[in-house]
């Protein structure tokens, strides 16, 4: 099993993950993403995309506001509920998720917490004090005016943006039951602690479903989205079964909306820790637009001329933990030549670059030249291809290695010969030789 500090080493220094505003000492809880990073994270939006909406005739995708008229966060419960528990050390006056220093749940009360002697991570005491209810939204004024009349809120969640257009999409396509709406976006957590890398941030993107469903019918629509999540991520996401499990969540544990979660645990580095929720969240949204607005959801089946509210199951992930998973699953340590290598085994659909280019000897003019030629003809055809000529060539192998590109193309003076190039394999790192026509 990689070690977490390991990870978040290698992307430093390769480019995939910085701390957010490093050059003025960081802000806890925000990360920036590099250009390496920018490419994972951006084949894994697109892969899941593709994967849930553009290969299914059942999905369709909306991309709601950020800032929402905040009668939406009243409706949804999250102005009266989306809350963490905090306790402050009265000794170092640091403040805490109660439920992360020890075996607790959300709902855990002083005196059960005080009774555990839960130590504080800070100073080592347990003088703690009462625990009080925390929101964890990320409050905003809109307009020039500053008061009660003009607070907003930085959205919590995508699934809302999509709740509130379940109508507009209904009216504008109406499709039949069941179908989904999907959404990719950016959700805001007031986090009281953040930890573990990117697992949990303040700032961070969401990729959500809301499937609308007859009640009748909601079990096997569960089932079946629960199977397919398991697919994407063995098959899309190049993540091993084994390292994967279903937790179904207590009812005590469970969300306010939820009559059914199961979460989706990945083995991370840090441990078990819940990769995405499935949700069923019956009617609760719907119904609460409903009261709030005034507005019927109420959907008329075609087929049968029913007409009812529907429910709704919930796959929801994070884009980060799910990034995460992928750099854990992908991240290895060998032996080379009796040197230590380390390789990113990225699956090729996910690696940010497919190929690299190199000229055996970068002060070869003619040897640059034709590697300038395989370069742009793999760019023509694959576009995420990358050129180096830093170093020898051993160097570029491991630099290309430690950044998951599966395949090195290396222009030698054979290849002004014959027209081949040697090919190295990752993960294998075997060579072969290759028409330039046929890579």
């Amino acid at each position: 099993m990689s070690k977490l500090e390991d990870i978040v080493s290698l992307c430093k220094r390769r480019g995939f993950i910085f701390q957010g505003s490093d050059v003025y000492g960081g802000l806890a809880g925000t990360w920036d993403f590099g250009p390496l990073g920018v490419a994972l994270k951006r084949k894994i939006m697109q892969t899941w995309w593709e994967y849930w909406v553009d290969k299914r005739d059942d999905m369709y995708g909306v991309d709601a506001a950020i800032i929402m008229n905040p009668r939406t966060w009243v409706a949804s419960g999250h102005v009266a509920t989306f809350a963490d528990p905090l306790v402050e050390c009265n000794d170092c006056h640091g403040r805490f998720r109660a439920d992360h220093l020890g075996d607790f749940g959300e709902g855990v009360t002083t005196e059960e917490f005080r009774a555990a002697g839960a130590k504080c991570p800070n100073c080592g005491k347990s003088d703690w004090g009462e625990i009080k209810k925390f929101n964890m939204m990320f409050e905003t004024h809109v307009g020039p005016v500053t008061d009660d009349t003009s607070i907003a809120y930085l959205r919590p969640e995508t699934a809302q943006g999509i709740f509130t257009n379940f109508k507009n999409v209904v009216d504008t396509i109406y499709p039949d039951l069941p179908f989904g709406i999907a959404q990719q976006g950016k959700a805001f957590r007031n986090e009281i602690s953040p930890r573990d890398f990117v697992f949990r941030s303040r700032e961070f993107e969401q990729m959500e479903i809301e499937y609308f469903v007859d009640p009748e019918n909601w079990q096997k629509s569960f089932d079946e989205l629960l199977t397919d999540c398991h697919e994407f991520f063995e098959n899309e996401m190049g993540l091993k079964a084994e390292d994967i499990r279903d937790y179904d969540v207590p009812a005590e544990d469970r969300a306010h909306y939820s009559k059914r979660t199961i979460d989706i645990e990945y083995n991370y580095p840090t441990g078990w820790g819940e990769l995405m929720g499935v949700a069923y969240r019956t009617d609760f949204d719907l119904g609460n637009i409903e009261r709030e607005s005034g507005k019927s959801m109420v959907y008329r089946d075609k087929m049968t001329g029913k007409s009812f509210v529907p429910h709704v199951i919930e796959p929801s992930v994070g884009v980060e933990r799910l990034l995460m998973a992928v750099l854990t699953n992908a991240y290895h340590e060998d032996e080379v030549n009796g040197e230590k290598r380390v390789v990113l085994q990225l699956p090729e659909n996910l690696a940010p670059y497919k190929f690299c280019v190199s000229p055996l000897l970068k002060n070869k003019p003619e040897l640059v030249e034709k590697a300038k030629e395989v370069y742009q003809l793999l760019r023509k055809k694959y576009q995420n291809v990358t050129w180096d000529d830093s170093g020898n060539i051993g160097k570029r192998y491991r630099k290309q290695d430690e950044i998951g590109t599966p395949k090195c193309v290396v222009v030698d003076f054979d290849s002004l010969e014959d027209g081949t190039v040697t090919v190295r394999d990752r993960d294998t790192t075997e060579q072969t030789r290759v028409k330039i026509e046929e890579l």
